[in-house]
């Protein structure tokens, strides 16, 4: 399977949506409130639509892994920053694992 920096890219942004649509789950109150809940649902919904295209270039297991992985790194630096979210050394040291298992995956070559 052949992929190109697009699929990449199109990847990225499929990651800035999710993560925008996780940090807007905050906004919906238990999703009580309706436009945060639509708008999250939108974020989700244009997420899911990007990774289903990066999936056709990029391995699944691969674009999944860095999907969850690096918006899991995102939303854990937004908590922190924008929630002002508790830093503790198991938070940390959980996360760095996240993104040395991310980095693993893409560096064995999974990526191609």
């Amino acid at each position: 399977m052949t992929h190109q920096p697009v699929s990449w890219l199109i990847l990225f942004f499929a990651i800035v949506f999710e993560v925008a649509g996780t940090l807007t789950l905050k906004f919906t109150e238990g999703m009580t409130r309706l436009w945060p809940t639509v708008l999250m649902f939108a974020f989700y919904l244009v997420s899911l639509f990007g990774l289903s295209v990066a999936v056709s270039r990029i391995p699944v297991g691969t674009a999944y892994a860095v999907w969850s992985g690096v918006g899991t790194l995102m939303v854990a630096v937004m908590g922190v920053l924008w929630f002002k979210e508790q830093v503790t050394v198991l938070r940390s040291v959980s996360t760095l694992l996240i993104v040395i298992g991310v980095a693993g995956l893409y560096l064995t070559g999974s990526h191609q």
